[in-house]
């Protein structure tokens, strides 16, 4: 990929280019953004980048025989490391490789539950196991083939499990020589800070609005006015705006998540058990992911339901059936009742990560609501 392909994000693009030619460059380096920011898109132009047999004052050249490899995402030199789950196919990211590839090479702006809906693994979580770490270590004990750096990329390395973290801390002490560690994290808050202390931040900020639909406008040929509808409803995620794209070329209307939230919420309100339990037997036999989304779903419409009710609507990004759904809700809930669930959803998250049974989270969430929502 070259820098050129990423909408905006200059800064950015010119911090690195100047460490590659004034010779600067971190031996590791943590591209550090939001969930579908440019961070992934940046560490792979910059993997071109450092490779390429002519570089360009702005970019790689994009010709050469790495730059096409890279493009490619099958350069000797390249090491990718990913979270996958248990399943019969592997525990390691080799095992994934193909697969990968192709669903990087769709497009760059990734999210783990669209990694793992792919590989058939939406029902598990995704992390990087102790082997994995061997496996780096492995890898990294051999010489370069034909580029300047060997190049160990890790995709959301805030799922190392202890030892592995610890695993990939040693030789981040100790890195090998012409060796480049490309870290992207979204949530750099949950990795080792002794891992933060040896790496480089790399900042990455959420796209703007206006990078959102030019890149919807140039890549999908959608007109000024979806592109911009799209780009507010998104907020700087390219992943969620490409999927309301597709929504939207699909015809699709509405968002499942609400659809679901909303139900859930007037279920709860008519204190309708029956329905309740049905509504946790659906919630148990979602993916595991899914379960997790619709759970921050639920925090984030909580989150705009309280500003709409401070007076603060002008800060809110919602389609009309979303905002409806707040401005009416807004009228029974005070500000405990959003303190309360909130917690709750919070604290159900937390309990989910850690594998307890999903239909009783749920149900013991939904009596708790009904019960509060009525007080």
């Amino acid at each position: 990929m070259q820098f050129s392909e990423i909408i905006g994000h200059d800064d950015t693009k010119q911090l690195l280019l100047r460490a590659v030619q004034t010779n600067h460059l971190a031996h590791a380096l943590l591209f550090d953004g939001p969930t579908g920011s440019a961070n992934l898109a940046l560490a792979l132009s910059l993997a071109q980048y450092v490779n390429c047999e002519d570089k360009h004052e702005t970019d790689s050249c994009g010709r050469c025989a790495s730059c096409v490899k890279m493009q490619k995402l099958v350069h000797p030199d390249l090491h990718m490391v990913f979270p996958v789950a248990n399943i019969a196919k592997g525990k390691t990211s080799e095992a994934y490789l193909v697969d990968w590839r192709k669903f990087l090479l769709d497009q760059p702006y990734r999210t783990l539950p669209e990694w793992l809906e792919t590989v058939g693994a939406d029902n598990k979580q995704g992390n990087i196991s102790a082997e994995e770490a061997r496996n780096i270590l492995q890898k990294l004990s051999l010489k370069s083939y034909e580029g300047a750096y060997k190049i160990m990329l890790i995709w959301l390395p805030e799922l190392m499990n202890v030892t592995s973290a610890n695993a990939l801390l040693k030789v981040l002490e100790e890195p090998p020589a012409q060796t480049l560690f490309l870290l992207v994290t979204n949530q750099s808050d949950k990795l080792l800070i002794t891992i933060l202390s040896r790496t480089q931040r790399v900042a990455v900020r959420s796209f703007t609005d206006e990078e959102v639909a030019t890149h919807l406008r140039q890549q999908l040929n959608f007109d000024e006015t979806t592109a911009r509808r799209i780009a507010y409803l998104a907020d700087g995620d390219l992943s969620e705006a490409l999927r309301l794209s597709r929504q939207e070329t699909e015809g699709a209307s509405g968002s499942d998540q609400h659809t679901w939230f909303a139900e859930w919420m007037r279920t709860c309100y008519r204190q309708d058990l029956i329905a309740l339990v049905k509504q946790a037997d659906q919630f148990d036999g979602f993916s595991k992911e899914k379960q997790k989304g619709l759970l921050e779903y639920s925090i984030r419409l909580y989150r705009d339901l309280f500003l709409w009710q401070q007076g603060a609507g002008a800060l809110l990004r919602l389609p009309n059936d979303e905002m409806a759904f707040v401005k009416n809700f807004a009228k029974v809930l005070t500000i405990h009742h959003i303190e309360r669930i909130v917690a709750d959803l919070n604290e159900a998250a937390y309990h989910l990560e850690r594998n307890a049974r999903a239909k009783i989270v749920l149900l013991d969430m939904s009596l708790t609501f009904s019960r509060l929502i009525r007080t």
